[in-house]
């Protein structure tokens, strides 16, 4: 699967876009400010229909414009290409259409261009909250296992409405109880997938940690479900009852659910440097790239902004080397033309386009 063209309106400071003839690998270089990382929340945009820079789309808007809009094809290996359209207002109104029809879910365009990030805000699985950590985990799911969105949107039903009996007090176990089995059911379904899923991913992600760098080869992920392992949700549920009723909200389940990286036994954001730090935030998102092919679900595109921050050249070429080996679609920001020629010398041009992005105009650079 591949983005082979794209229209951009309205986002941010870029002018208006069309980019054709897409290729394996689209290289974005130009100075902070330039608009690089706005190319990459367009895409962003297209597959989620959200901005990974903010929750408020007003930003993400340009100055003067009530909407935004993205278009893409998108060429699969069997079957047509897929044409895609996300439209934004100011309001938060959103129109999205794959093939023509119109889409009320953003799942539904999830599911028709993966996506996998890499960026700054990135470093957030290994330093930020629990929650970051459970949406890496939830994608690859959500990928690879088609009962899992059911059982997640089950789960918030029934948390949302225990919430709400449990914020107005003075309740008794028998209007809980119906909850806490729906929410039981569906919440050890969602607990099943993620713990089969990282069990998956492991192995995947200690080989590409391995590759770049050897000496990070203790790291380890360790999985913590939200609540006691030795019960079922529902008795867990249970014993939970009379402090959920005291404060006023559901204390355990898969909403507490949370991944622990250790590196030799020790909190990982702790005892790493910023550059260790993103050598596993890469591992882990290619291992997560590489599972999805693995079970057959075809490959994701990969967004990597501003590549050598942290990394010295010769790690990001060992990066840019395994992303080529799984054979997906990047589209990858740096500042410097020189450190583009470096990263990428040895990749078939064929294969490559180059841009130069300055003042919000992003202009291709003719094929060497």
């Amino acid at each position: 699967m591949s983005l082979e063209r794209l229209d951009i309106r309205g986002v941010r400071n870029l002018s208006a876009q069309s980019l054709r003839d897409l290729r394996q690998v689209n290289v974005f270089f130009g100075v902070n400010g330039s608009g690089k990382t706005s190319l990459l929340e367009s895409i962003h945009l297209l597959g989620l229909a959200r901005s990974f820079r903010t929750a408020h789309i007003k930003s993400v808007i340009s100055h003067g414009q009530n909407d935004c809009t993205v278009y893409g094809e998108i060429a699969r290996e069997q079957g047509p290409v897929v044409s895609v359209g996300v439209r934004r207002e100011r309001d938060g109104n959103l129109d999205a259409r794959v093939a023509g029809t119109p889409v009320k879910a953003r799942a539904e365009l999830a599911q028709v261009m993966p996506l996998q990030l890499v960026h700054a805000d990135s470093f957030g699985i290994l330093t930020g909250a629990p929650i970051e950590r459970r949406q890496f985990l939830d994608w690859g799911v959500f990928h690879v296992e088609h009962q899992f969105l059911a059982a997640w949107q089950h789960f918030q039903k029934a948390i949302k409405q225990r919430n709400s009996l449990l914020r107005h007090g003075k309740i008794n176990e028998y209007l809980l109880r119906p909850w806490d089995e729906q929410l039981a059911v569906a919440g050890e379904q969602i607990d099943a997938s993620r713990a089969a899923y990282l069990t998956a991913l492991k192995p995947v992600f200690e080989q590409f940690l391995q590759q770049l760098s050897p000496h990070l080869q203790d790291v380890e992920l360790r999985y913590r479900r939200g609540w006691d392992r030795d019960l079922a949700l529902v008795e867990a549920l249970e014993q939970s009852r009379t402090a959920d009723v005291q404060q006023g909200y559901t204390h355990i389940g898969p909403q507490r659910a949370d991944i622990r990286v250790v590196f030799e036994g020790k909190p990982a954001a702790d005892n790493l440097s910023r550059g260790q730090l993103k050598l596993v935030i890469c591992a882990l998102k290619l291992a997560a790239g590489e599972l999805l092919q693995l079970a057959g679900h075809g490959p994701c595109i990969y967004l990597v902004d501003d590549l050598t921050a942290e990394l010295d050249i010769e790690h990001c070429r060992q990066v840019a080397t395994m992303l080529g080996e799984m054979q997906v679609q990047q589209f990858v920001t740096c500042i410097q033309r020189k450190d583009v020629e470096a990263i990428w010398r040895d990749i078939d041009p064929s294969s490559t386009a180059m841009f130069h992005v300055e003042h919000g105009d992003i202009q291709r650079l003719p094929a060497e």
